[in-house]
């Protein structure tokens, strides 16, 4: 018996495991199974509803419209939706059907009758914020044996436990704006367990819809009706928006500005958000609950309030009255119109004068007397911050919303003295300089948990909002902070965005793809993150030096492949999903790849004479073409239902704002209809943009000598090969053979045949060495190029390539000089120290080419570097140049978010030098403007370059050290340059580690 119940236990939680793994709700205990287990309630079985919903009528109307949208859901799930009854009546009158009972303390007769009657619990919820509980009630009602019971502490409480329910039975908070299929199932059940699920982390929790021409304004114009001063950003659209915010646990909104006016548009907009349950606010520029375009519309006068201050005020009055009723979080404080500087110097005064007299119209109006009892927020955005440094301060009770950068780096948090509630303006869509970004998902998942831990341990915990720009191509990163946001708990670990990532991929794809789907995403944000596409251009990846830019395009066609491998399989009904969020920007991603590096190439070519120059032209424009179509296959999927959400333009930038049409980089053309001069075969050689015979040799009195040398090579360079390209010049095919004089060089192909009718006959010629037969030391290797045709007036071309041997003693580990330089990942360090608690910890996926290191917690003290945790790398170098070394330190691009007593620092120290301690990021040269060379590091993919001079001396074995001061210091990659770094975006790849 004792073995048949153990059987059955077994049986049980292989059951259970195997609904936790597609069911749940992202980070929450399972309720909901597939299956029949013992003590659980039949929801649908076998095919056929055997529940009922049952919510009372007085409820808040919110709660009782997420009821409804619970009875559909289960229609989307089942095939057959579950009656849903309201009435005023206690539990002494459920129909015997009733099986899923929901109401809000002291708003719903039933719950109080079951609290009262002790048979259910609320003690942990009750008189919270926004808490929920679901548990199965033995004999709820005469005549009912069983029933799950949703309460919730309030109205957002009840909301989100419904929601709990819809997801678990298989409906994604993504079913209508990201297509996400629900699951079908034969039967449902409600387990017996308990969960709760207490105040979220994050009070407020929202987004910010911005930026939103051309994609959401075109989308909402060919989906509802035009308003009368614009887009029609009506009820209708924003219902849509409030039903995801509530589905992902989020209660705040700001709502679109640049062509809307949310309470003119649709004067129905802030009665359905009250009513759904959405806590409305205006954005850092828009003071209580106005609109700039209401201004600049209706507004009287001059945005001046030094001078025009009566009529600002009436048009402020006029937004408090008209959005008393409902439930606000009102902005306070003033910026100059559209977006701009309030001021072109620091005027406290004048601000602190705007915020006494809102507040004096929010009591006037609102009628209340201690006004620190309404919700407010100064947001202390770009030059704002500016005037809380110079010492303007609000009343205790304002929430200061501190911001980033707008580029995902927080520029300040809350310190130890300063007490008003905190919280954070954040960014994954931007209008502005160094460049817009607006066209598809660029976020880093990891960043974003990097700066967000950040202001969640300094306790800026009251508000946070993020900027989302048109909302649908950021569905992932907006569940991520949402969700963070709501359960700071589960997803807030180090090590915890992967484990998101596959929850995520299983609730929306199935558990089958979920691990490659979250291995894709977390891939794609890596790669994604290193330069903004609007930022990426011919010249970003170098074409000649580290073979940079093909491997960054062959990464950019892996993953692409990968991605279209998961797509083929998916069932048609998830296609539509997957395409939108993993497919779609990741072909797109890889498509602009392939524009810009071969936009680049053929440019290389053309200049190399190169006959298939002309063939990476036309592929250019074929993948130009590529992109239109892909953007049309989006806006026509589902029959046109996302039409115009992809018109953002994206190729072609001159400066920081979008062009009006796309257009590609110039392309170069060689003419193909006579012999070249210089004969019929070209060859260049990596890491030179030249090519033998080349037009600068008819200037040179050398111009018969045609020879090329390649870099040097050694066994500890990080790629054991070096390359050859041989190419046509002309118009005749023709054969070559390569012919290397030294018997310990290898040449693969030695031989082969190019026609300059098929470009894909270019040859790459791998060159590379036997090392236990090669001689010790320095030495030359020479390789003869023949070729079957006239090479016209020149020598038959010749390549030298230069090699190194060195003796490294065999008890040596650690990093090995190649080629005069060394390359290090900051996360490979050979040894870490810490001071008591204070440690390195790894991020993964934050550097620029790999994982990244910081110090944690993130609230400990400024370090030093005799006692504080270090970091050392071993070294063995065989070159020591007279002048020294450069070593560039790549770090995270913070900003100095601990004020401007403790601006970010690190030490570093070669061997037994004493440490050189760096200030990386400038102090400001004017409070309105950032940190100079700030433009270039967050184009640069949020890198800061920091170089120091450094004493060399004997060569042999070294120790590298390096020490973060303060915390937020990010550690990417070091770069030791004794003379060999070429040009590249990424940095040499790393060195070999022995």
């Amino acid at each position: 018996m004792v073995e048949t119940n153990l059987r059955f236990l077994r049986t049980l939680l292989i059951a259970v495991s195997f609904f936790v793994a597609f069911a749940s709700a992202l980070g929450s205990k399972p309720i909901i199974s597939t299956s029949k287990p013992k003590g659980a309630l039949p929801l649908f079985e076998n095919g056929n509803v055997v529940a009922s919903i049952h919510v009372d009528s007085n409820d808040y109307p919110g709660v009782v419209r997420a009821a409804h949208d619970l009875s559909v859901d289960f229609g989307h799930v089942t095939g057959h939706n579950m009656s849903l009854y309201t009435t005023q009546s206690d539990a002494h009158s459920l129909s015997q059907r009733t099986s899923i009972i929901i109401g809000t303390i002291g708003k719903s007769k039933l719950v109080d009758s079951l609290v009262l009657s002790k048979k259910i619990d609320v003690s942990k919820i009750k008189g919270k914020w926004e808490s929920f509980q679901t548990q199965l009630v033995q004999n709820p009602a005469p005549g009912v044996s069983q029933a799950l019971v949703i309460v919730g502490s309030d109205k957002r409480g009840s909301i989100f436990g419904i929601y709990e329910v819809s997801e678990q039975i298989g409906v994604s908070p993504w079913y209508y704006w990201a297509d996400v299929a629900p699951r079908k199932h034969s039967s449902l059940y409600a387990l017996n367990t308990k969960l709760v699920r207490g105040e979220p982390s994050i009070k407020y929790r929202g987004i910010f819809l911005n930026d939103e021409a051309p994609a959401l304004a075109g989308w909402i114009n060919a989906n509802f009706p035009r308003g009368k001063y614009g887009p029609g950003f009506n009820h209708e659209f924003y219902s849509r928006v409030f039903e995801l915010l509530l589905r992902l646990k989020a209660n705040f909104l700001w709502p679109a500005m640049w062509d809307s006016m949310f309470g003119v548009d649709d004067p129905k907009n802030q009665e359905t958000a009250d009513f759904y349950g959405i806590v409305m606010s205006t954005s850092h520029t828009e003071p209580l609950q106005m609109s700039t375009k209401e201004w600049n519309t209706l507004g009287n006068g001059t945005w001046d309030y030094t001078t025009n201050s009566a009529n600002i005020d009436k048009y402020w009055e006029r937004g408090v009255s008209r959005a008393k009723n409902f439930e606000n979080m009102w902005t306070v404080g003033m910026r100059g119109n559209g977006d701009n500087i309030l001021s072109g110097t620091v005027v406290t005064e004048l601000l602190q004068k705007v915020v006494s007299d809102q507040r004096k119209i929010l009591s006037d109006v609102l009628g209340v007397r201690d006004v620190s009892k309404v919700p407010q927020v100064w947001c202390l955005y770009k030059d704002i911050q500016a005037y809380y440094e110079h010492g303007m301060r609000v009343p205790d009770d304002i929430t200061l919303l501190w911001t980033d950068d707008n580029w995902g780096n927080v520029r300040r948090l809350p310190l130890a003295n300063e007490t008003n509630p905190a919280g954070m303006y954040y960014h994954f869509d931007f209008v502005g300089d160094p460049r817009d970004y607006k066209w598809i998902n660029t976020v880093s998942l990891q960043k974003t948990w990097e700066q967000l831990h950040l202001t969640y341990e300094r306790n800026a915990r009251n508000i946070w909002v993020v900027n989302v720009g048109d909302l649908k191509p950021l569905e992932l990163p907006i569940d991520y902070y949402l969700n963070l946001a709501y359960d700071y708990d589960t997803w807030g670990g180090i090590d915890k965005v992967i484990e998101y990532e596959k929850a995520w991929a299983t609730r929306e794809f199935g558990e089958d793809v979920a691990k490659e789907v979250a291995d894709i995403v977390e891939t794609y944000g890596f790669y994604a993150a290193r330069r903004r596409y609007e930022l990426v251009d011919p010249k970003t990846y170098n074409i000649i030096n580290y073979n940079e830019a093909e491997l960054v395009l062959e990464q950019w066609k892996n993953l692409t492949s990968r991605a279209e491998a998961v797509y083929a399989k998916l069932p048609a009904e998830r296609k539509p999903a997957f395409f939108e969020m993993v497919l779609h920007p990741t072909k797109a991603a890889y498509i602009v790849y392939d524009i810009h590096v071969s936009s680049a190439k053929n440019n290389l070519y053309a200049y190399q004479r190169r006959s298939s120059a002309n063939a990476l032209a036309e592929h250019v424009l074929e993948r130009f073409q590529d992109d239109h179509d892909l953007t049309q296959e989006y806006n026509t999927m589902l029959g046109g239902k996302w039409s115009h959400m992809m018109d953002q333009t994206h190729l072609g930038y001159n400066y920081w704002q979008q062009p009006m049409r796309n257009t590609l980089p110039p392309l170069a053309w060689t003419q193909l209809l006579e012999n070249s001069l210089s004969g019929t075969m070209g060859v260049a050689v990596e890491s030179s943009n030249g090519s033998v015979p080349g037009d600068d040799h008819f200037n040179s009195a050398e111009y018969n000598n045609n020879t090329l040398v390649l870099p040097q090579l050694d066994p500890y360079a990080p790629v054991q090969y070096r390359t050859i390209e041989i190419f046509a010049r002309g118009t005749k095919a023709f054969d070559f053979k390569v012919s290397p004089h030294n018997p310990w060089v290898r040449v693969s192909p030695s031989s082969g045949h190019v026609d300059p009718r098929n470009p894909a006959t270019d040859v790459k010629v791998k060159v590379s060495v036997d090392w236990n037969k090669a001689p010790a030391g320095h030495n030359v290797a020479f390789i003869n190029i023949t070729s079957s045709e006239n090479y016209g007036n020149f020598d038959m071309p010749s390549v030298n390539l230069p090699i190194h041997k060195p003796s490294i003693p065999p008890s040596f580990h650690g990093f090995v000089e190649s080629n005069k330089l060394v390359s290090i990942e900051a996360s490979h360090a050979s040894r870490k120290t810490k001071n008591g608690n204070v440690q390195y910890e790894t991020l993964r996926n934050l550097g620029r080419t790999g994982d990244a290191l910081t110090l944690f917690p993130v609230t400990c003290d400024k370090q030093n570097t005799a006692s504080g945790p270090r970091l050392e790398y071993d070294l063995f170098l065989h070159t020591a140049p007279t002048y020294g070394a450069n070593i560039t330190v790549y770090l995270g691009a913070a900003l100095n978010n601990n004020g401007p007593d403790r601006p970010l620092k690190y030490a570093i120290s070669f061997d037994d030098a004493p440490p050189q301690e760096i200030q990386f990021i400038p102090d400001l040269d004017s409070p309105l403007a950032m940190p100079k060379g700030w433009d270039q590091a967050v184009s640069d993919g949020n890198v800061w370059k920091s170089v120091t001079q450094h004493k060399v001396g004997a060569v042999g074995k070294k120790i590298l050290k390096l020490w973060a001061l303060e915390p937020s210091v990010v550690f990417q990659k070091v770069v030791i340059d004794l003379g060999g770094v070429k040009d590249s975006y990424l940095g040499p790849p790393e060195s070999v580690r022995l």
